[in-house]
């Protein structure tokens, strides 16, 4: 552009000098509204790559549930097989003495008759109690699959730690008949239920036991020795705070490596695992 300025005489020196000033404070201010409307545009552009970087990092974090889902299904195919087996056992023998009853209260055995009522309530008492774990072990893989509610609620921190440990070892033991691992609990029985929100502390949980033994596993391809593979996940009460441990007789992790592992999504695992 340009900054025009006319009289009906001749301008001084000292009119010019300070029509240039003018000048060079105009060429200023317009060079900075430029720049202003660059820097606009880049504000902008940064706020839709930033929107779009948290979208992708939501779909990774849902991603990462789903996957570990799938790791937990052959786990609870396995976990809910047990309490349904007893179940299943339990109601065939519980039928068998229904008849012995029968027979009995026939011959006119009333104290017999009653011996095996009693043993057949006690096989109903234990069909409930294995109906109560399976049930147990499908809300809490509901749970684990919902997003989270941010809901806080009374929580058995020492059987959420134990369910996860043994889900995901034999999830891992279903893709790999080969992969064996000590598993070793120290839980703390004064811990009452606390309220936090199950679901995120059941995924974080569920991380440390699969990266234990994702890094046993890893130490024992390595291994020639007597090498023991072993995790252990343990709770404790300290004042007002509770602590669960999950430990790990693998590699250790370099120093390295320590400083990152707070950064989303960062990992020392090859791609595709």
């Amino acid at each position: 552009g340009m900054l025009y300025v006319g009289n009906t005489v001749q301008l001084k020196d000292e009119d010019i000098h300070l029509i240039q000033s003018v000048a060079d404070a105009f060429s200023t201010a317009y060079a900075r509204y430029e720049d202003f409307n660059k820097l606009e545009a880049a504000k902008q552009q940064v706020d839709k790559t930033l929107v779009e970087l948290k979208q992708a990092q939501t779909q990774l974090v849902q991603s990462e549930k789903m996957a570990s889902l799938g790791e937990l299904t052959a786990g609870i195919a396995h976990e809910i097989q047990n309490p349904l087996n007893f179940v299943n056992n339990f109601s065939e023998v519980s039928t068998e003495l229904l008849d012995e009853m029968i027979t009995e209260l026939e011959k006119g055995n009333q104290e017999d008759a009653v011996a095996i009522a009693d043993a057949v309530k006690q096989n109903l008492e234990k069909i409930l109690h294995h109906g109560k774990r399976a049930d147990g072990i499908v809300k809490g893989m509901l749970q684990h699959s919902r997003s989270s509610t941010a809901v806080k609620e009374p929580t058995d921190i020492n059987k959420l730690a134990d369910e996860y440990l043994r889900l995901a070892y034999h999830g891992l033991r279903a893709k790999d008949k080969s992969f064996n691992v000590t598993l070793k609990t120290d839980f703390d029985e004064s811990i009452s239920n606390i309220n936090v929100i199950p679901q995120d502390i059941g995924r974080a949980v569920l991380n440390l036991i699969t990266n234990a033994f994702y890094v046993v596993g890893e130490k024992r391809k390595q291994a020639t020795g007597s090498y023991e593979p072993t995790v252990s996940v343990s709770t404790r009460k300290a004042g007002d705070k509770i602590e669960i441990r999950v430990a790990d007789n693998g590699n250790g992790i370099p120093q390295k490596v320590l400083d990152k592992i707070f950064q989303p999504f960062f990992t020392t695992k090859p791609t595709g695992q």
